[in-house]
């Protein structure tokens, strides 16, 4: 049989309501199904409405609920009133939790640029927090200019709480400084599952899958962020991640590692995956060195060393090879796994390009195969009795 094309937007569409069961978990499938997609036949039916009765360009991938004609014509008034005003946060009201196709506007440049007037001072400040955010990576030059021209200045004051659990999604956020915990609601009470601690970004899969926050993000202290807007994040960010799919969705599948994940969760992965180039004889990990990132390999081939200790116990500084690996293997997990300092360094043989994905990201998404990478664990010390012959261990 031939190839089966699959029709424009099944993918998003589907991937949102996949996002939507897991979030809700509902006890009838199709009943959710029938309301899910109904909320979003009902959606485009007031967006077609919309365009008909104005000559202006429609926004696109969101609906406003629970409007009547006079009450949407009021509400753009109003926004045309206070649009060159900024609130601390630019909130946004209800947005109808339809999955964003970002092929359907891909050359619409109708949406007009925001840009928020900086020092020079504090765009330095903003370009040192934003200079290890992965989302940001993949980004050209001028894109990566225009992010930081849209982005404004938050501060925040100890326990504020910057987004809430259940609440659409409005804006992206990067760290410039503050320690933010985080809260999920489980069984009726809000259980903290983790923190961010002076850096990262967050509030990113709410306006890439138009879905309600998946958790509550709350300040501990004083601290700064910087925010993007939903709309210039879509027109970016979302737009780019598209384009990035489409290059990286048929390598992902065939990462081992990966086969285990639902499609939805692998194309979670590309979305925040990096892509980095080193040449020959490049170092990519420091044997020593604090874990940050996780690595699988897209092209080329790296090498493994490990220094080696003498007959005393003691370790020199020279490297031995333990391991290489090639496209679709990965590296670099096993102190993101063991919470422990790099075990050994790598090396690119010749022209090699690796796929990255940040610690944060590792955590929240790679927790499912978790197991595979503990039984490697045991593999790696294998290899290394059989080399050193005495027993190794990787965990401690």
């Amino acid at each position: 049989m031939g190839a089966v094309e699959i029709p424009a937007g099944l993918r998003e569409l589907l991937q949102g309501y996949t996002v939507e069961v897991l979030r809700r978990r509902p006890t009838n499938l199709v009943e959710f199904a029938v309301q899910h997609f109904t909320k979003i036949l009902e959606g485009q039916k007031k967006d077609q409405k919309a365009k008909k009765r104005s000559a202006k360009p429609a926004r696109k991938g969101v609906t406003f609920e629970g409007k009547s004609n006079k009450e949407e014509e009021e509400e753009e008034e109003e926004e045309d009133t206070v649009k060159s005003t900024t609130s601390k946060y630019n909130r946004r009201v209800s947005v109808c939790a339809e999955a964003y196709n970002p092929d359907e506007d891909e050359d619409d440049d109708t949406e007009p640029r925001v840009v928020h007037p900086k020092t020079d001072v504090q765009r330095r400040r903003l370009q040192d927090a934003c200079k290890d955010i992965l989302l940001f990576k993949t980004l050209e030059p001028e894109q990566f200019s225009e992010v930081l021209d849209g982005m404004f200045e938050v501060l925040v004051k100890p326990q504020e709480h910057i987004i809430d659990q259940g609440d659409d999604g409005d804006n992206f956020y990067v760290i410039e400084k503050g320690v933010y915990d985080i809260f999920v609601e489980k069984d009726g009470a809000n259980v903290c599952v983790g923190k961010y601690d002076n850096k990262g970004s967050f509030g990113e899969l709410a306006l890439m899958y138009n879905t309600p926050r998946a958790a509550t993000i709350v300040a501990t202290q004083e601290g700064a962020l910087w925010g993007l807007d939903r709309a210039t994040f879509h027109r970016l960010i979302v737009k780019n991640n598209a384009k990035k799919r489409r290059i990286y969705e048929a390598f992902i599948e065939c990462v081992p590692l990966l086969k285990s994940l639902e499609l939805s969760e692998r194309m979670r992965i590309v979305d925040v995956l990096g892509a980095r180039a080193f040449k020959d004889g490049e170092r990519l990990i420091t044997q020593g060195d604090e874990a940050d990132c996780f690595y699988i390999v897209e092209s080329g081939e790296v090498k493994i060393m490990i220094k080696s200790k003498t007959k005393a116990g003691q370790q020199d500084n020279t490297e031995v090879e333990v391991a290489r690996c090639s496209r679709g293997q990965y590296f670099g997990e096993l102190a993101l796994v063991t919470n422990k300092p790099r075990a050994a360094s790598v090396y690119a043989v010749g022209e090699t390009k690796c796929l990255v994905i940040d610690i944060q990201a590792f955590e929240r998404l790679l927790g499912p195969c978790m197991d595979i990478m503990k039984r490697n664990i045991s593999q790696y010390e294998d290899q290394l009795v059989a080399l050193f012959g005495s027993s190794v261990d990787l965990k401690h």
